[in-house]
């Protein structure tokens, strides 16, 4: 059979045990998703900045409470249990800043995969922007029964998004927009100003460029 007619290679698929195999002794970072490990892009400047800003105003907000924020290298697990560690089900992802509030829980006795988030805060990027809010947000929702709180951040205008969990589980979404504009995670009593968020970032307009 000709090349031309060769039907595709079906993707390599791996097992949840394969993935933190690979990953703990890996130098980069890779999230997992349904037995896909994905290399994790480098981010621009302004995501760094607005990440590094983002979880300094969280952490001096929670100082002395039983709440405590991290950064970019920590896993979260959304799926099943230590138990299906031969599935190639679930998600394994790194937010940008994580909210954790009490005594962690661990996937494993590796203690490197977090399993009861309480807030999670993303800042978006071109690249990832429809899987933070479609699939991830959902597999968020569905496995992560500590998560109160989902908060995106725009990169490129004064712009953010609090998904909230209510009472009953459902969702609702609030915007803050203008850097006037600010949000309040009352679960972990913090309040995010947008001028905060937004230190030292120049948006395209202020620049005189095109929007």
């Amino acid at each position: 059979m000709s090349s031309a007619h060769q039907l595709p290679r079906p993707k390599t698929r791996f097992t949840v045990e394969q993935y933190l195999a690979f990953e703990r002794a890996a130098e980069e970072r890779h999230e997992y998703f349904d037995g896909e490990i994905i290399a994790m892009a480098g981010e621009k400047l302004p995501h760094g900045i607005i990440s590094s800003n983002l979880v300094g105003i969280v952490n001096m907000q929670l100082k002395g409470t039983p709440c405590f924020a991290v950064t970019k290298d920590t896993k979260v697990r959304s799926g099943l249990g230590i138990a299906s560690l031969r599935s190639v089900k679930g998600m394994f992802s790194y937010p940008d800043i994580l909210v954790i509030c009490g005594e962690p829980e661990y996937f494993d006795d590796q203690s490197d995969v977090i399993m009861n988030p309480t807030a999670i805060i993303e800042v978006l990027s071109p690249s990832t922007e429809n899987f933070d809010r479609g699939e991830k947000f959902q597999r968020y929702r569905d496995w992560n029964k500590s998560l109160t709180d989902y908060v995106l951040v725009s990169q490129t205008t004064p712009r953010v998004e609090h998904h909230r969990r209510q009472p009953d589980g459902t969702w609702n979404m609030q915007e803050a927009i203008g850097l006037e504009a600010s949000v309040v995670i009352a679960s972990i009593a913090c309040t995010l100003k947008l001028a905060d968020i937004y230190d030292r970032i120049r948006f395209a307009e202020e620049a005189g460029e095109a929007p």
